[in-house]
C-alpha cells in the first residue's frame, strides 16, 4: 500500500488560508511574520496592518494588554500556554466584543533559544456568553434572598446583575394593599404608582430617586409589561415614539446613552409585584438569550420578594395584635410608681402587666412566649389573660404559676415537631405597701433586679423555676424580701439581656449600673437602659420598672376580735371612730353595714379570732375581715321565706369590688369602696329597702 506524498508547504498554506481559527507566527521581537487573514477578528484587515507589527499595533484595545503579556511570558519561559481566555473589541468590528481562547507554542531554536511562537486563537464568544449567562443566574441564586426584608432583597438583585449582566438595573415595586393585604391578581392599571426600591449603580443619574412612588408614563414598555405581564427587549434610540410620553423624565436615559433595555415583570402566584428593568449602554446590546436570563432572574427574585412581603404582612399583623393585647394605660397605684419600655421588634410574644390586687398590693409581671409571629402573639394574649384572671383570684404566687403552667401545657407549642415543649417564661413580683414585703417568683425567666433607695444592688437569690408548659407538676419556689420605700424593681425579657453579644450576667450588671441612680425619673431610666443595652431588633424587648412606696401607718387600722357575736357591735364602733379620725364621716354608715356582715359571717362560719383591718388608700376605703377557716363563702340569692343568707349580697351591692383572699393558714374577705368623687356606690338605704331588716345581721 502506497501513500500520497504530502507537501508541507501546501499544508501550511491550507491552514493559514482556510482555517476558521486565527493562526499567527511571531518572531523573537514579538512581531507577526505570518497569519490567517480568514481568522475571526482580523478578517478584512489589510495585511500591511498586521505583518511586521506587534499585537498592540493592530488590536490596541483587545484584552487591555493581556495578549502582549501572554506572548512575553511564552517567549521568556519557553513553555507553551493553552486555552487562556481573553476578551476585547474585535479589530475588524469595534462594535462587537469577542471572547477568544489563546494558545501559544514556542518554536524550538538550534541553541535552546526561542526564535518565535505559533499562536492559535479560537473564537469562543457564543460559548462564553452562554457560560456568562449561567454565571449571572448562579450569582442571583446565591446572593438574592439572604433576608426577609423587601428592600434588601431588591438591592441584592440589582447588585447581582450589575455590572456583570447590565450596566444599570432598577427594581420598582407596587405598594401593598390596605392594611398590608396582598394585591389582587391580573393586569395592573396604568395609574397605579410603583415605588423605586433599588437602583444600581448609585452614580447614574435617574429621574426616579430612591423611595419615589408614582405611576410610569403611559404608553411605555413599563406600562405594557405591567398590562400583559410579559418581559420585553427594547432597543433604544432617541427618536423612539414611547419616549415622548415623558421627554423630561426619560432625558437621563438618553443622556446615559442607553442603547437597549429589558423590562421584566416581577410576579409571584399570578400577582404582579413590580418591575425589574435592565439597561445597557455598552456596544453589546441585549439579545433574545439575555431576555431569558432576565426572566429567570426576575422569577427567582419574585419568590424571595413574595416571601419577604408575606413575612412583613405577618409581622405587621402580629405586631398589631401584640400591641393590642398589651395592657392599656397603667393605673395610678399607691403601692408603686411604674414605667415601661415595650419594643415588639421581632413580633414575638413578649408581654408585661401591672395587676392591682386586694389590700393595695400589686403584681408586676413580665413574660415571653416561645416563637414569633401571629401564633406567638395569640398565645401571649391567652397567657396574659389567664394570668390576670388567676391573679385577681388572690392566689399565692406559687399556686398562681402552678395553674398557669397547667393552662400553658394545653396550648400549642411554636415548634410543630414537639421537640421543645416550652410555651413561655414568666417572672412575677407581688408587692404589699402595708407590710413592705415583696414576693419574687420565676418560671424559666430572668429574675427581677432589685436596687435599694441608695442605688446599691440587692443580692436576691430567686429560684429560676421551670418554664411554663413543660407539664409534670412542676414546683415554683417563691422568694420573699422586705423593701425599703423608694426601692427599684426591674423586670425584663431576655431580649434586653442578650443583645450586643454579651452574656446574660454581664448584661445584667450593665442594667443594674444604669439603675444605680434610682431617684431619676422612671421613664428616663427606661430610656437610658435601652440606650445602654441596645437590644437587638430581631427579638422583642420589655423592661418594667417599679419604684416602691410604703403606706403610712396612720392609713391602716388593725384589730383582733374574739369569735363572739357580741363583738359585732364593737366592730361597728371601731369603724365609726376610725373613719371619724380619717374624716370620712360620709362613709360610716355603709362601712358599718359591710363590716357587720363580714364579722358576723366570720364568727358564724369561721374559726379562731377574727381580724378586722381598715385601709384608707387615696380615693378608696378597704375593709378586710380574716378568720382561720379556709372555706370560701358562697354568694346566693335568699328566698323571701329565708331568715338569712343575704349578708354577702349586701356586701356585693355596697362595694365597688369585693373578694376572698387565701393564705397558707386563713382566708380574708375584703370589700372596696370608692370615696368622694370617685363614683360612689349605691345608697345603702336603697339597698336595705329590698330586704327585711330582721334578715340582716345584728342591725
Amino acid at each position: 500500500m502506497t501513500g500520497f506524498p504530502v507537501d508541507d508547504t501546501a499544508v501550511l498554506n491550507a491552514l493559514f488560508t482556510d482555517s476558521p481559527q486565527g493562526l499567527f507566527v511571531f518572531d523573537a521581537e514579538r512581531k507577526v511574520t505570518r497569519y490567517n487573514p480568514a481568522g475571526r477578528g482580523v478578517r478584512g484587515l489589510p495585511a500591511g496592518d498586521v505583518i511586521g507589527h506587534v499585537v498592540d499595533d493592530f488590536v490596541p484595545e483587545f484584552g487591555a494588554g493581556q495578549l502582549r503579556k501572554l506572548i512575553e511570558d511564552a517567549l521568556t519561559t519557553g513553555e507553551p500556554l493553552r486555552g487562556r481566555l481573553v476578551r476585547g473589541r474585535a479589530p475588524s468590528d469595534p462594535r462587537r466584543t469577542l471572547a477568544v481562547e489563546v494558545s501559544l507554542f514556542p518554536l524550538p531554536g538550534q541553541n535552546g533559544d526561542v526564535p518565535g511562537l505559533v499562536g492559535v486563537v479560537e473564537d469562543v464568544t457564543e460559548r462564553q456568553a452562554a457560560a456568562d449567562r449561567l454565571a449571572v443566574l448562579s450569582t442571583v441564586h446565591a446572593a438574592v434572598g439572604s433576608t426577609l426584608e423587601v428592600r434588601t432583597t431588591a438591592e441584592e438583585l440589582v447588585h447581582a446583575l450589575v455590572p456583570a449582566f447590565a450596566d444599570a438595573a432598577s427594581v420598582d415595586l407596587l405598594e401593598d394593599g390596605p392594611a398590608g393585604s396582598p394585591r389582587q391578581s391580573g393586569p395592573v392599571p396604568t395609574d397605579v404608582p410603583l415605588r423605586r426600591t433599588a437602583f444600581a449603580p448609585a452614580t447614574v443619574e435617574t429621574s426616579r430617586k430612591q423611595g419615589d412612588s408614582r405611576p410610569f408614563p403611559f404608553p411605555t414598555p413599563f406600562t405594557q409589561a405591567l398590562n400583559d405581564t410579559q418581559a420585553r427587549l427594547v432597543q433604544v434610540s432617541a427618536d423612539d415614539p414611547w419616549l415622548s410620553a415623558d421627554r423630561d423624565g426619560f432625558r437621563p436615559l438618553i443622556a446615559a446613552d442607553v442603547r437597549s433595555m429589558i423590562v421584566a415583570p416581577l410576579m409571584a402566584r399570578g400577582t404582579v409585584l413590580g418591575l425589574l428593568t435592565l439597561y445597557r449602554n455598552r456596544t453589546d446590546l441585549f439579545e433574545e438569550a439575555d431576555l431569558d436570563v432576565a426572566r429567570q432572574a426576575a422569577g427567582t427574585a419574585s419568590a424571595h420578594l413574595d416571601n419577604a412581603r408575606s413575612y412583613r404582612r405577618e409581622h405587621t399583623v402580629a405586631s398589631a395584635l401584640q400591641r393590642r393585647l398589651q395592657p392599656g394605660e397603667i393605673p395610678r397605684l399607691s403601692a408603686v410608681d411604674t414605667a415601661h419600655v415595650y419594643l415588639p421588634e421581632g413580633a414575638g410574644g413578649a408581654w408585661f402587666d401591672v395587676v392591682p390586687l386586694s389590700g393595695t398590693r400589686v403584681a408586676l409581671v413580665v413574660g415571653d412566649v416561645a416563637g414569633h409571629g401571629i401564633e406567638a402573639a395569640a398565645t401571649m394574649g391567652q397567657l396574659r389573660i389567664a394570668l390576670r384572671t388567676l391573679a385577681l383570684q388572690d392566689l399565692e404566687p406559687d399556686e398562681l404559676l402552678t395553674h398557669l403552667d397547667e393552662v400553658a401545657a394545653q396550648l400549642p407549642t411554636s415548634d410543630a415537631s414537639g421537640a421543645d415543649p416550652c410555651v413561655a417564661t414568666c417572672a412575677i413580683a407581688v408587692y404589699d405597701p402595708v407590710s413592705r414585703s415583696c414576693v419574687l417568683i420565676c418560671a424559666g425567666h430572668p429574675a427581677p433586679a432589685v436596687v435599694d433607695p441608695d442605688g446599691s444592688p440587692l443580692a436576691v437569690d430567686v429560684a429560676p423555676g421551670p418554664p411554663l408548659g413543660t407539664g409534670g407538676g412542676q414546683v415554683f419556689t417563691p422568694t420573699m424580701l422586705q423593701l425599703a420605700p423608694g426601692s427599684l424593681l426591674a423586670l425584663c425579657t431576655g431580649g434586653l439581656l442578650t443583645s450586643g453579644g454579651e452574656d446574660e450576667a454581664t448584661a445584667r450588671r450593665n442594667l443594674v449600673n444604669v439603675l444605680a441612680t434610682p431617684t431619676r425619673p422612671l421613664q428616663e431610666l427606661c430610656d437610658t437602659c435601652v440606650y445602654r443595652m441596645a437590644p437587638s431588633r430581631a427579638d422583642d424587648a420589655v423592661l418594667l420598672l417599679a419604684r416602691t412606696h410604703a403606706l403610712p401607718p396612720d392609713r391602716v387600722a388593725d384589730w383582733t376580735l374574739p369569735p363572739d357575736v357580741s363583738v359585732v357591735g364593737t366592730a361597728r364602733r371601731l369603724v365609726e371612730q376610725q373613719l371619724a379620725a380619717w374624716r370620712l364621716d360620709e362613709a360610716v354608715y355603709t362601712t358599718e353595714l359591710i363590716v357587720s356582715e363580714l364579722v358576723t359571717n366570720a364568727i358564724r362560719y369561721g374559726k379562731g379570732p377574727v381580724r378586722l383591718r381598715l385601709i384608707h388608700d387615696q380615693e378608696r376605703l378597704l375593709s378586710e375581715v380574716t378568720d382561720a377557716n379556709s372555706v370560701s363563702p358562697h354568694l346566693r340569692h335568699a328566698r323571701m321565706s329565708d331568715e338569712g343568707g343575704r349578708g354577702l349580697y349586701i356586701v356585693m351591692r355596697l362595694s365597688s369590688r369585693w373578694g376572698v383572699r387565701h393564705s397558707r393558714h386563713d382566708k380574708t374577705i375584703w370589700s372596696e369602696q370608692l370615696l368622694g368623687g370617685a363614683s360612689p356606690g349605691p345608697d345603702p338605704l336603697a339597698v336595705l329597702d329590698t330586704f327585711d331588716l330582721a334578715d340582716t345581721a345584728e342591725l
